[in-house]
């Protein structure tokens, strides 16, 4: 069943495709009209951190683990979307997840071609990783020592990560899971996408020439967005089209949940990323939302299916703790607790 505001909901997800007629500073512009907010929602406090290099939000909910960051990669068609425009979405996601949260802001194309932005979120991903691991190390001294715990509960002290994105902002989180070593990888307890975007070559099932009820994306942006992004000899590449990740590469991934909705253009695409996804041995959860639209979770506002959509997350989130241990959580954000210079 729709919800009354749908008609809404759609006109303002529609600001975040980039269609063959958008001119790039207008593109941009829209999306930040649309979708940002001075005030932000549950108490949510910003901070602004520089990480190898990158700017980067850093977000804290009233509640959060101290050993958990949220790790975002926004989407906007490789050509738009920023910190700002993600900020109000991403501080919802940092309250569901009991998750300090961190937003980097990557280059983005045409000025920016791949392999821009992946190597802008490597190289924040990396510096915060490190940063966050000496202050589990130093926490963890601190508390052995007042305690005495044991050398597998002060092993247990790792920061634990978990990567989120939407749209095109999956293409370039598969490509930095792809390109991160063991010792980074098995610190990541959880992969989040929303509405992702895994295949920009023409063996799409977008370019199939069946009829689509997107009411967001069409094959005509998709092609547009893809050529603006990079050269169509790159769109095979797995760190551009990730479908085409062989096996080993694939595997030891970490546990992999995506919403999308049924009447999105990518849900083939997705449909087969998951199964490769399983097919290499990992876990992956491909949850269809019915009649749901392109990134409907960022109009909250309007279709209650989102609200739902960002609990099961919540929840989905709340299950790692099952897994993971002794959980210690702080009440208000404190932001000093970590280090912050670059690494």
């Amino acid at each position: 069943m729709f919800s009354s505001n749908r008609k809404a909901a759609v006109k303002r997800l529609k600001t975040l495709a980039f269609t063959p007629k958008s001119e790039i500073n207008s593109y941009r512009a829209t999306i930040e009209k649309t979708f940002y907010t001075a005030f932000l929602p549950n108490h949510v406090e910003k901070a602004e951190h520089v990480y190898g290099g990158i700017p980067c939000d850093f977000l804290s909910p009233e509640i959060y683990s101290t050993k958990r960051i949220l790790f975002y990669i926004h989407g906007g068609c490789f050509v738009g979307g920023s910190r700002n425009s993600y900020r109000n979405f991403c501080a919802t996601l940092a309250n569901k997840a009991f998750s300090r949260t961190v937003v980097p802001e990557y280059r983005l194309a045409p000025a920016h071609p791949f392999p821009a932005a992946l190597e802008d979120v490597q190289s924040a991903f990396r510096s915060l990783f490190t940063e966050e691991q000496i202050a589990r190390s130093l926490d963890a001294s601190a508390e052995k020592n007042a305690q005495s715990l044991s050398d597998s509960q002060e092993s247990s002290a790792q920061p634990e990560f978990i990567i989120a994105a939407d749209g095109a902002g999956a293409s370039i989180a598969m490509a930095l899971l792809l390109n991160l070593r063991e010792r980074y990888r098995k610190c990541i307890k959880k992969v989040v996408f929303f509405s992702p975007w895994f295949n920009l070559s023409d063996s799409s099932s977008v370019f199939s020439g069946k009829k689509t009820a997107d009411e967001i994306l069409s094959n005509e942006i998709i092609q547009k967005c893809s050529e603006t992004y990079t050269y169509e000899t790159n769109f095979t590449n797995p760190l551009v089209s990730p479908v085409y990740a062989a096996k080993d590469l694939l595997e030891q991934f970490p546990p992999v949940y995506i919403q999308i909705g049924s009447k999105e253009i990518l849900l083939e695409d997705t449909k087969m990323m998951s199964a490769l996804l399983k097919e290499a041995g990992n876990e992956c959860t491909l949850d269809i939302w019915q009649n749901m639209p392109h990134l409907f979770q960022m109009a909250d506002e309007y279709l209650t299916e989102a609200h739902d959509a960002l609990q099961k997350f919540s929840a989905v989130i709340s299950g790692i703790e099952k897994n993971t241990g002794r959980q210690t959580f702080e009440n208000k954000p404190r932001l000093e607790n970590s280090l912050r210079s670059e690494a």
